[in-house]
């Protein structure tokens, strides 16, 4: 049921919201909810679908709160910043959760979330390599920021990745847009090959945010 949801020519779920709440920085969580509102109402309420099920892969995972926490601060670059305003990360993500429920069931009434499918494998794999080819490179920008440092991000990515590889591939691409990591066209090739085989649109891989130099092997 939720697979059309993700054609929807952007972003989806839990990484597109995280691109929408950077623009311009919210402040509080009660304006943070309100971007929520209306990010879920995209599309028709279709957006909320993707959202929710983000949401609750991550809440029925093991991940820690800080874990959500570093994935949810190195995608917004703190422009929405939970360690700031003392907000949980999975108790954010359960507000998050059931704005997106309300929106669902505002157009049908008996809609009740569904389990989502175990990852295979061969995903895992392959979102495992790229976070480690990468890892260096995202770990410098982000630990390593001049204003903004952030510990942790690849090692938390790593455990999302076992998690749901479909969500830590788009919150790592996330990451490196938000901080503006240099990738070259191979790996940006990869990006776009392995978002295909992960059912996902190439706008979702390439929002037109990415930093591409020609000239880097990597």
């Amino acid at each position: 049921m939720a697979q059309p949801h993700r054609n929807l020519g952007v972003d989806i779920g839990l990484s597109g919201l995280i691109k929408w709440i950077r623009y311009p920085a919210v402040d509080s969580e009660t304006a943070g909810l309100d971007v929520v509102r209306s990010v879920a109402d995209r599309y028709d309420g279709a957006f909320a679908h993707q959202l929710l099920r983000d949401c609750l892969v991550l809440l029925d995972s093991p991940l820690s709160s800080r874990d959500i926490e570093i994935l949810w601060l190195a995608g917004t670059f703190r422009e929405f910043d939970l360690e700031r305003l003392g907000i949980d990360g999975r108790v954010w993500l359960r507000r998050i959760a059931d704005v997106c429920t309300d929106r669902i069931r505002s157009d049908d009434p008996s809609f009740a979330p569904a389990a989502s499918p175990a990852a295979d494998d061969k995903a895992k794999e392959a979102v495992a390599a790229e976070v480690g080819l990468v890892g260096p490179a995202l770990e410098e920008a982000t630990a390593r920021h001049a204003y903004s440092p952030l510990d942790g991000v690849v090692p938390a990515l790593l455990r999302a990745v076992d998690v749901d590889p479909d969500l830590a591939f788009r919150l790592l691409l996330r990451a490196l847009k938000g901080h503006f990591v240099p990738i070259g066209e191979a790996r940006y090739e990869r990006y776009l090959a392995l978002g295909d085989e992960l059912g996902l649109g190439e706008d979702v891989v390439d929002d037109g945010d990415f930093n591409v130099w020609p000239d880097l092997v990597d």
